[in-house]
């Protein structure tokens, strides 16, 4: 039994860790489920088919558009949203026969529901159900005559809606942020279990295991930032929400850390920790060798399994004296007496053992509260001692309220304003071309010209949107013709097909928009056949309207206040640099002695920005993309600013022991090189926004003869010299790299590393 139980476990664990917080699942479910319920409601009161489908679509309309996290928030919406879709449906059964005046309102409702964004997810909610409510009328060609049987399975549609979202499948922000953290914990044993296996691959073995841990410290990080934008709604307090804050970013800094560790050990040189983050990246010949099996090796692999045991284990779930022993153990790394007599670089992965092994510690203090303390070691005692004094020093802290500044765009350079008149001109040239392709079902290339402008803000991201979208068409007409000859004329095997792919659609949308798409056009084959309209040209029909949608929305996105992906990149990657100075120079000024300052906030900054420019750079790395050295060059840049963004969050994690820490001493020396790297990052940043800026990149000596360190060059252990050192010269080389791609000048010549 306790091997069944295992077993239900890690692979919980693993679905897990590949949707964190269950999101996905749990928004496929509610969908559904609204869908069902809405559709026996339906039944059981005698509704036609015609009207079930009409009730199917506005219950996952009103599920799915509605967004906000606090379930208040989330009533408040819903209320709101019947109103505004018995209006939609009310003007759309009167413009029925009315062409030119249904097509200009029709125009009109996507300008206002694309204009509507800029109220944030309230108006964003509505402006959806009220466009896709007016598609539903003219799917099902609502009347006058039918509008009180459409009134009455609206009604029920929202009022099933509201039952699943508030009753059967409950969502709060505590209990998100509770999946997520369970999703972090099991991404983070994950990681680790990949370093183990990095420990011990072969030369052949070596570039998948790369690539695995490349995928997994990415999949860590992306679980991080989800925690960190649900902190302050799924959190009891500010306090609670700020610990968990930097227990969460202490263990993904620990467990990043000790991959570049081992990485490097596996070489006899020090491996560019580049290797983490660029895919297919050259692996140093040296790292290829043979791992050796000695005693040293052997004791690194049972320490990385023992700390991926802590990390697994739940909170409770036993053990006792011998978990307490391994934790033990592993949090004495810590101290240098105790780590084996072994090469530099395999002491490093022992130190950095101790280090995952304290984050593990915090992480189970800030999520389960006080444990036992009784087989505590002074290794693991102390430890504690220093969360309770980073405790005491957050609470010490002025809770400033930092004022972030809002979008000064205004007029036609705000981007909803400016999405709204381009959605406006491509649908109305889609209506206009969807009428000499079909005068009864135009409407799919105004649906597709709407949906390429969704979470789109550059012309290259809706013509890659485009392209998948009519990817995903094509083969989910393929998909469509075999189903319906499957169903025949089987009412509730097509509707219970039709919810399979609606939860598909849910399920896959953040991982392929093509993959939701063939689901969407596989569930409308399905919906034609449930309204005895199918047949093969009515499939290739959609396959045409889609191309046609896409090309229009393309066209507008060209010609009608275009943000090209150049400019859209720029103006990214100048905010990435910026909020990269911002969390170096304020780290260097609190590691120098400067005053405590709320640094992870500067790096959770940093790192949503890093996550807007990597999106905005996909339309220059997607495999269509003919330009092959604009792609090597924005790929390269990007994984440069993620090595970089990884160096400053070390900093700043430990920027924020020096406060309170008995180990970690201030170094004046260090504000020199951290005024070095800051001077550097301005010019690159002036570069980006004017091409015509003249300056340059000092690189000339390296970090460690700034800063003048003994005659061995190795700082004192106990200086916070000693733990930044290396953090500032891959910084340093870092922001020099990024300078030759976008030709600013370098001066002088990097020279010395410390590896």
């Amino acid at each position: 039994m306790a091997a069944i139980r295992r077993a239900r476990t890690g692979t919980w664990d693993r679905f897990a860790a590949s949707d964190p917080g269950l999101l996905r699942l749990m928004a496929g479910l509610r969908t559904v489920g609204a869908i069902t319920l809405t559709l026996a409601v339906l039944a059981l009161l005698g509704t036609d088919v015609t009207h079930m489908v009409a009730g199917a679509m506005a219950a996952m309309v009103g599920t799915f558009a509605i967004k906000e996290k606090e379930v208040r928030g989330q009533a408040v919406t819903l209320a709101c949203a019947l109103p505004v879709a018995l209006a939609s449906m009310s003007l759309g059964a009167l413009l029925h026969a009315q062409v030119i005046a249904g097509d200009v309102f029709f125009v009109l409702l996507i300008f206002g529901a694309v204009y509507g964004r800029r109220f944030g997810d309230r108006g964003t909610a509505l402006g959806l159900i009220g466009f896709q409510v007016y598609f539903v009328s003219l799917f099902v060609r609502a009347t006058v005559d039918t509008l009180p049987e459409l009134y009455l399975t609206l009604t029920v549609a929202f009022a099933c809606s509201a039952v699943v979202r508030f009753a059967v499948v409950p969502e709060t922000p505590q209990r998100t942020l509770g999946r997520l953290r369970e999703a972090f914990r099991a991404r983070l044993a994950q990681l680790v279990a990949a370093q183990v296996e990095l420990l011990d691959s072969t030369p052949e073995e070596l570039d998948k295991v790369l690539d695995t841990l490349r995928q997994r410290t990415a999949r860590l990080h992306e679980a991080a930032l989800m925690i960190q934008g649900r902190l302050e709604e799924g959190t009891r307090d500010a306090a609670t929400a700020a610990r968990l804050q930097r227990r969460i970013a202490d263990a993904e800094i620990a467990a990043e850390r000790l991959g570049v560790t081992l990485l490097n050990a596996r070489s006899s040189e020090r491996a560019d920790t580049i290797t983490l983050h660029l895919p297919h990246a050259p692996v140093p010949v040296a790292a290829h060798r043979t791992p050796t099996e000695d005693a040293t090796t052997g004791t690194l692999r049972r320490d990385l399994n023992a700390l991926h045991l802590l990390i697994a284990r739940p909170a409770g779930g036993g053990g006792g004296m011998a978990v307490a022993h391994v934790r033990n153990r592993l949090l004495g790394y810590r101290d240098e007496e105790k780590l084996p007599t072994a090469s530099p670089a395999t002491q490093d992965v022992f130190r950095g053992i101790g280090e995952a092994a304290r984050a593990v510690l915090g992480l189970r203090l800030a999520l389960d509260g006080p444990q036992d303390q009784s087989d505590d070691s002074p290794a693991t005692a102390r430890s504690r001692e220093e969360f309770d004094a980073e405790d005491v020093a957050m609470a010490g802290l002025d809770e400033e309220a930092e004022e972030k500044a809002g979008d000064e765009r205004t007029g036609l350079r705000r981007p909803t304003t400016r999405a709204a008149f381009q959605v406006a001109v491509g649908s109305t040239l889609a209506i206009i071309g969807g009428e000499f392709l079909s005068s009864q079902r135009w409407y799919w290339a105004v649906l597709t010209c709407w949906v390429v402008f969704l979470n789109t803000a550059s012309t290259g991201e809706i013509m890659v949107k485009g392209y998948r979208r009519l990817v995903g068409t094509v083969l989910g007409v393929v998909a469509g013709v075999a189903l319906a000859g499957l169903v025949g004329n089987n009412t509730w095997l097509a509707f219970g097909l039709v919810l399979l792919f609606i939860f598909g659609m849910f399920f896959t949308a953040p991982l392929s928009y093509a993959l939701m798409s063939f689901c969407v056009t596989a569930m409308l084959g399905l919906l034609y056949t449930l309204l005895n309209t199918y047949s093969l040209d009515v499939l290739i029909l959609r396959i045409e309207e889609t191309a046609l949608g896409a090309a229009c929305g393309i066209i507008a996105a060209v010609l009608v206040l275009p943000v090209h992906t150049d400019s859209r990149t720029d103006e990214l990657l100048g905010t990435v640099l910026e909020r990269l100075r911002d969390v170096v120079s304020a780290a260097v000024e609190q590691l120098s002695g400067g005053p405590a300052v709320d640094l992870l906030d500067k790096a959770r900054d940093l790192d949503t920005a890093l996550d807007d420019l990597r999106a905005s750079t996909q339309p220059l790395t997607h495999p269509i993309t003919p330009l092959r050295v604009r792609r090597q060059t924005a790929r390269y840049l990007v994984a440069l600013l993620e090595t970089c963004a990884y160096h400053a969050r070390s900093l700043a994690a430990t920027a924020e022991l020096v406060p309170y820490s008995k180990t970690v001493a201030a170094d004046p020396r260090l504000e020199r090189a951290g005024r070095r790297i800051a001077r550097n990052i301005d010019v690159i940043v002036a570069r980006v926004v004017d091409e015509n800026t003249r300056g340059e990149v000092t690189a000339g000596a390296s970090i460690a003869s700034i800063l003048d360190v003994d005659d061995t060059g190795t700082p004192r252990s106990g200086t916070v010299t000693y733990r930044v050192l290396r953090h500032l010269q891959r910084l340093d080389e870092g922001v020099v790299g990024l300078a030759r791609p976008l030709d600013v000048p370098v001066a002088g010549r990097n020279v010395g590393s410390t590896g």
